[in-house]
Parts: C-alpha cells; structure tokens; sequence
C-alpha cells in the first residue's frame, strides 16, 4: 500500500473529516500539523498551488483535498490509486 500524507489545521473541518474517512478505510495517514507554521504552509502552497488544507499525498501524487478524496472514494477509484 503506498503511503498517504495529509498536510493539515487541527481545527479544520475538512482535515477532521479527511483523518475520518481515512481511518474508516484502515488507512492510517501520516499527518504533517500546519499550525502555526507559515514557512511549511507557503512550502506546500508552493508545491501543490492549492491554497487551502487539507493537502493529500499517495505516494508521491497530489490528489488534492477533501473533495477530491471523497470523490476518489465514491467512485471507487481509491482503493486502486492506494496500490
């Protein structure tokens, strides 16, 4: 399984939902806290060109945030970009 990363507040609602529908699928995140730490945030900013959190990473491919997991998960698609 390859490994997800999710840059993230602790009080957003749609980094808490993420970690959520992450676990729900047995899938344990490494988490990467963005609280208080404006040099990382512009780091990931830079990197991804999305301004908002959460950020996730399958391996090494953007996916984008909530929705975008979300998505993936509806459709079915999540399990097989995990592989």
């Amino acid at each position: 399984m390859k490994p997800v990363k999710v840059y993230l507040w602790t009080t957003c609602p749609f980094c808490v939902k993420t970690i959520q529908l992450l676990k729900s699928k047995g899938i344990e995140p490494e988490i990467i806290n963005l609280d208080g730490d404006n040099e990382g945030l512009q780091k990931i900013r830079q990197q991804t060109g999305q301004r908002t959190v959460p950020q996730i990473f399958i391996g090494d491919e953007f996916i984008g945030g909530y929705s975008e997991l979300a998505a993936l998960d509806r459709s079915g698609k999540l399990k097989h970009k995990l592989t």
